[in-house]
């Protein structure tokens, strides 16, 4: 241990390496998403030859390295085991630059995904991604996680936006794939390995990211629908008048509008609690000009179809925020169901109408008084779920998983829609993954990391 220690000393200054008392609770805090061990060390490297360093070293002592963002996932992909070497990638937040010509970004893995967006807003683009999580996310994590979030049905993932990176093997190879082109077909596309693969293969250092045009009018409206049926006739409406321009189509159940409206006295829910759908809705156009009367035309056309019975248009930021916080920001209601357990899932947009249903009758059937909320991405197929048993003991935590994702394996689904496997996820993989598909999983991690020394235990 003192060898190792010396070792990593010679690679990083001294703010660079942690040990003892001086390993915060950051390092180690899961938000509840499961068990983190003591680490042996944190180190904090500034550049990618230090990561190299550092890996080359623990390589060859054959010691386990967790390498860690923000610390925002939900499914324990950052928890270190006991004893492990944890690997912080939090100094290396720079942005290198922006190519105006070719609309990229490059910079460092440890860059908070809000800061790329102020960098993006401020030379006239628009980072794609964007998510609840922005003040604390970092680019490396929202790659190694394939991150989604709100824009999704517009942007796609996190890896529509990643046009190079540079990534560091178990053994401290520095593999360099910084492209900026968004075509280049020499040979196999190698980032492609290390996006959504959870730092269990290589851990991302650097990242060329794909910008897009800044919109130049946005519209934001709540409406109250009573089918799901007129639900998904509201979105076909809305993604073929648009033009492509819808950029969110969200959905909460009414249990959950029902809950921000009686849990979250911060909260400023608009529309009155009875309806069997919520929907935020968000135009993002071209037109300054003539983009809202647009909009408001197409909500008025889907009145007259009696898809929706009541809405809502934002006249102002201030009203877009407080739409937009029923939806993301509910956390002090959270609060009063722990403990409790959150779910990030997908299935074929058709289905979600049943998966509602089963999802709350087989939880509340199982949980007499359980609490069930469901809302979500549901214009690109993905659905969160938070539920309260009233008892977070394993044996519920268990019971809750295997109905949940049951639901999904019967509908065809995946168990994870874009927080990742994690360590929570990583025995329903194969409930979503066919034997042949997990196989070759386990292939690529024993060519690229041998010893088994990156992110043990997560994923496979």
């Amino acid at each position: 241990m003192t060898d190792l220690l010396t070792a990593l000393a010679g690679v990083v200054d001294k703010s660079g390496l942690l040990t003892g008392d001086d390993i915060g609770r950051r390092y180690t805090d899961t938000r509840g998403h499961g068990p983190a061990g003591t680490p042996a060390f944190v180190v904090r490297p500034t550049s990618t030859q230090e990561v190299s360093g550092i890996l080359k070293i623990c390589f060859h002592a054959g010691r386990a390295v967790v390498p860690q963002g923000g610390m925002t996932g939900l499914v324990g992909g950052g928890a270190p085991g006991e004893g492990e070497v944890v690997l912080s990638l939090e100094r290396m937040n720079a942005v290198e630059g922006i190519d105006d010509s070719g609309r990229t970004m490059t910079a460092e893995a440890g860059v908070v995904l809000e800061t790329a967006q102020s960098v993006a807003d401020d030379a006239g683009f628009m980072m794609p991604v964007d998510l609840g999580a922005r003040g604390s996310a970092t680019l490396g994590g929202l790659i190694s996680t394939n991150a989604g979030g709100n824009r999704v049905i517009r942007y796609g993932m996190m890896r529509q936006s990643v046009l190079g990176l540079e990534a560091v093997l178990a053994d401290g190879t520095i593999l360099t794939s910084m492209n900026r082109m968004l075509k280049n077909n020499a040979g196999y596309d190698l980032k492609q390995l290390f996006i959504g693969s959870e730092g269990t293969l290589g851990i991302v250092t650097r990242c060329v990211l794909r910008l897009a045009p800044k919109p130049l009018s946005t519209c934001t409206a709540l409406v109250g629908m009573d089918k799901f049926e007129s639900v998904l006739s509201y979105l076909s409406l809305l993604d073929t008048k648009l033009g492509g321009g819808l950029g969110a189509f969200e959905v909460m159940w009414s249990k959950y509008y029902d809950f921000v409206r009686e849990r979250c006295p911060n909260l400023k829910p608009p529309l009155t609690p009875d309806h069997q759908f919520y929907v935020i809705t968000e135009f993002l156009g071209a037109d300054p000009d003539g983009d809202a009367d647009k909009f408001e035309n197409l909500l008025e056309t889907a009145s007259s179809q009696n898809l929706i019975q009541d809405g809502v248009v934002a006249q102002s930021e201030s009203d877009r925020e407080d739409l937009w916080a029923i939806r993301e920001g509910a956390g002090e209601g959270f609060r009063t169901l722990s403990p409790m357990f959150t779910y990030d899932v997908s299935m074929p947009i058709l289905t979600m109408d049943d998966f509602g249903r089963r999802a709350e009758a087989d939880i509340e059937g199982a949980f007499p008084g359980a609490t069930t909320l469901i809302l979500g991405h549901l214009g690109d197929g993905n659905l969160h779920a938070v539920i309260s048993v009233g008892d977070g003991s394993a044996d519920a935590h268990k019971k809750v998983n295997d109905i949940l994702y049951g639901i999904i394996r019967d509908l065809g689904g995946s168990v994870s829609a874009e927080h990742g496997i994690g360590t929570e996820k990583r025995d329903y993989l194969n409930w979503s993954r066919t034997d042949a598909e997990v196989e070759v999983m386990r292939m690529l991690k024993r060519t690229l990391d041998p010893k088994g020394l990156l992110n043990p235990g997560k994923v496979i």
